[in-house]
């Protein structure tokens, strides 16, 4: 048995069923290898590009909790898995990377192809280390495996030709050698009693205690609502954390910053108590002014905790221990008054949302796009978005219930993963429903080419569930980064740098024989997501969607506001269009919250 195909039995071993990849000379052994393991297990799935093959590999740990897998060739395969690696590095997500390499006997010689690997791969990944023999390939494939799940980062295996070739031997029994084996479990991690006592006395003292969580809080689900309820508070939430607790719930306001919802941003901003649990969130002008608010913050990691808002108690833990350590010494609020005020506000927020979904758009508004989603969406859904407008509207309007799964590129906000996350997430569960949301210049710089992967490998990808939903807003422009010229830096848009040609792509869909839908009415939105439902193939729905609707801050800052009047007001194409209706947006805010105070409420 060659290297390279123990390399794969091992895989397996290690309950790793599918790498995701594309061919190269450099893996020629591997590639070999695919073809006799039995069962073809683990499977080699070809993808277009190696970016989307580690996107996929990424996708597959964030929804699976397993570690993902992808390989490449040597020197320009390997180049093009960064990106998906540090999406995977950001957001803390095992992942193993298989690289191919020169002989070992060219490395050094300046030979074709060849790259210094391990300089490449040693910021992205945790471990990085080269199969040096037939023998060494068992401890470098465990402990990459270990390495990965222990620090939650890629791992890379590097494999020169020759090696991969080579007749694979145990470790000679002799000094030197070491004998490593499959097997690891993630450990309880409790803060000392001390600290949490500490903690317990300020959440208790406080009046106004604001939750906020990201993805350290998914496991801990039923623990952060038991906090919430015992503590009178409510729970906002970062963007990788919006699948951790159900949006069904009263208390929960949704998410927080320039996406976020206005409910989120006046309780954390009125809050005398921040907990933060298993969050990075980034942004500290969406967090209280520095003392305004003690704060309590739970995080696995030590080196990011008490990085974002200065802390009165650390705790170093996994958020599902800590906290079931930590409710017994809570003690039950007996007043409710600023829960009531939580889910009042979120009240009208849902309000402020449907009166915003349902204004003129040119042709089409995209908050009734997703409007019209939020209403039908399908249990056990899991939800992928790209980074770009369609983040904005995913954020605000996609109201995840209990068993819903969502996620994108939440650190790096890279462009691209919104089609390629899907198309994982329906491997790793083919039994459910998935929908796949991304902008018409996402699509086309890579997300259209992967849909000949979803074709190559339709029976795997529908066989159980027939639901596969890719959401293209087109608009021709690069909307996200038009108004962040406006917002961050006073200009107006500039058309040369932003506006793109307009792809069919419902067409596209089309000619490889999916269903493709076009819609340029509003009328058509919601009949279009009923078909989308429905339909026995994969979906591409494409809405010619109005650029000059762009997301509203919960908050809009003054530097902000001068910014965006200075851009628009220095020969901005969009700028009449856009203050329109950005004050029509802002307006439906003043008028639910004066509703909200005549006799009879909002009734």
């Amino acid at each position: 048995m060659q290297v390279a195909e123990w390399i794969l039995t091992r895989l397996k071993e290690w309950d790793i069923h599918r790498v995701y990849g594309y061919p190269g000379d450099g893996i020629n052994a591997f590639l070999g290898a695919f073809a006799r393991v039995e069962d073809k297990d683990p499977f080699f799935t070809q993808v277009r590009h190696e970016e989307m093959a580690a996107f996929m590999a990424c996708a597959h740990a964030k929804f699976t909790g397993e570690i993902g897998c992808c390989i490449a060739t040597s020197g320009p395969g390997a180049i093009h898995l960064l990106n998906g690696l540090y999406d995977a590095k950001l957001d803390h997500q095992p992942v193993l990377a298989i690289v191919g390499q020169q002989k070992r006997q060219s490395v050094g010689a300046h030979y074709q192809q060849e790259i210094d690997l391990t300089t490449l791969f040693k910021d992205v990944a945790g471990f990085v280390s080269t199969v040096m023999d037939e023998h060494s390939a068992r401890h470098v494939i465990d402990r990459a495996i270990k390495s990965a799940y222990e620090e939650q980062r890629p791992a890379v295996v590097i494999v020169p030709e020759d090696v991969g070739e080579m007749d694979y031997a145990d470790p000679p029994r002799e000094h030197g050698s070491v004998f490593t084996s499959v097997g690891w479990n993630r450990p309880h991690a409790v803060p000392d009693e001390t600290l949490l006592r500490q903690a317990a006395d300020i959440l208790n003292a406080g009046e106004k205690v604001a939750i906020l969580i990201g993805a350290g809080a998914r496991n801990a689900s039923r623990e952060v609502i038991e906090t919430a309820d015992v503590l009178g508070a409510g729970i906002a939430k970062a963007l990788l954390g919006k699948d951790a607790v159900p949006d069904t719930l009263p208390f929960v306001t949704g998410g927080i910053g320039l996406l976020g919802t206005e409910a989120s941003h006046k309780m954390v901003m009125n809050c005398d108590t921040l907990f933060m649990i298993g969050t990075s969130f980034p942004y500290a002008e969406w967090l209280p002014a520095e003392g305004k608010a003690k704060c309590v913050e739970i995080d696995i990691d030590g080196s990011l905790i008490g990085v974002r808002y200065p802390n009165d108690v650390s705790l170093v833990g996994d958020a599902k221990d800590t906290l079931k350590a930590l409710l017994p010494m809570l003690e039950h609020k007996s007043d409710r008054s600023w829960q009531e005020h939580i889910i009042e506000e979120r009240k009208i927020w849902d309000r402020v949302l449907e009166d915003r979904a349902h204004q003129k758009g040119d042709p089409v508004n995209p908050e009734l796009v997703f409007w019209e989603l939020n209403k039908r969406l399908p249990d056990n859904v899991i939800i992928t978005s790209d980074s770009g407008s369609a983040t904005n509207w995913y954020a605000r309007h996609c109201q995840l219930r209990e068993g819903m799964r969502g996620s994108l590129s939440g650190t790096l906000a890279t462009m691209v993963p919104g089609v390629p996350y899907a198309i994982s997430a329906k491997f790793a569960h083919p039994d459910r429903p998935v929908i796949g949301l991304t902008g018409d210049g996402a699509f086309q710089m890579l997300g259209m080419n992967e849909l000949l992967t979803v074709k190559r490998y339709l029976p795997q990808l529908t066989a159980k569930n027939k639901t596969l939903v890719f959401v293209v807003l087109a608009n021709d422009d690069l909307n996200q980064v038009s108004m962040e010229q406006r917002a961050l830096s006073g200009d107006p848009k500039n058309p040369d740098t932003q506006t793109i040609p307009y792809l069919p792509a419902a067409e596209y869909a089309r000619l490889l024989g999916f269903e493709g839908i076009k819609v340029e009415r509003p009328e058509d939105v919601g009949p279009a997501w009923d078909r989308a439902m429905a339909a026995d193939l994969p979906v591409l729905l494409e809405f010619r969607t109005d650029p000059q609707i762009v997301a509203l801050p919960p908050h809009v800052k003054p530097t902000m506001f001068k910014k965006v009047a200075k851009g628009l007001a220095s020969g901005d194409e969009d700028a009449t269009g856009i203050a329109t209706k950005g004050f029509k947006g802002k307006l439906s805010e003043v008028t639910e919250h004066v509703k909200d105070k005549l006799p009879g409420g909002s009734q």
